[in-house]
Formats: C-alpha cells, structure tokens, sequence
C-alpha cells in the first residue's frame, strides 16, 4: 500500500518519537539499525521528514534526530505519509491502470472509494504519539 520509503518513513519517525518522549536524541546509523534500513536510504528519507518539518536534525557531535515533545501528538500519519509518498495513495487506481475515475472506472473503482475514503480519515486521525505509546507498550515491532 505504502512504498518502501514510506513504511520506513513511518517507522523512522515512530522511532524517533518514542526516543524523544525519554527527551533522547538519535543517530542516523542507530536508526537504519532499529528500523532495518540500509543507512543512505535512510538518510534520504530523513531528509525528507526534516524537510516538511516532522523532525529536527541537529548537526555536530552530540546531533541527530529528535522530535519536540510537545509537536508528537500533532503530528498525524497523513503528515508522514505525504512526506514521502505525496498524496498518490488518494488518488491512483485500486488496479493500477493510468485512467480511472468516475466517468472511467476501473472494475474496482467503486468499492475502493470508499476504502480510500476510510484510509485518509485513519490516517488523519492517527497521531504519531499514539504509534509511539503503541511501541512503548510492547503492542507493535519496529522489526519483524
């Protein structure tokens, strides 16, 4: 559903949010190892959440990457998920096909609206607070 860079994205940033709420900075190379990224992919992707503001980098030698504790529970899965992704995951066809839409509708169309409907309001109304809780609590792995 996500791409790569986004399931990565998510989990970064989930990451980042719970080491921030023990009020800790993180590295780069301590990320892609939590996360199981390769560490230049995940440079680029946290660049692209620093860059539309979902967390801070903070050069030199006791930097890294940290989100304000008072920002986690504003910061929505829709913020991440655009981030990275744009907003395509709104828009493209359930089957993939390059035109589809109501006056074209792919075979799926009609039932996926509504999935895509469900999505985008799960999305907005996820905050990355509550994935961080969700980890500090043992209910999810960033790992599998």
């Amino acid at each position: 559903m996500f791409s790569k860079a986004c399931e990565y994205g998510i989990k970064a940033s989930t990451y980042i949010a719970l080491q921030s709420l023990e009020g800790k900075r993180v590295s780069l190379k301590e990320i892609a190892s939590e996360i199981d990224s390769p560490v230049a992919f995940t440079a680029k992707i946290l660049h692209q959440l620093a860059k539309n503001d979902i967390l801070e980098s903070v050069k030199g030698p006791y930097g890294g990457f940290q989100i304000q504790k008072e920002r986690i529970d504003a910061i929505k899965l829709a913020d991440i998920v655009y981030a990275i992704d744009g907003d395509s995951i709104y828009k493209g066809c359930a089957l993939g096909f390059n035109e589809c839409n109501a006056k074209q509708p792919c075979p799926l169309h009609d039932k996926f609206v509504g999935i895509r409907d469900e999505l985008k309001h799960m999305l907005e109304n996820t905050s990355l607070y509550e994935l961080a809780s969700g980890l500090e609590v043992g209910l999810t792995y960033l790992k599998r």
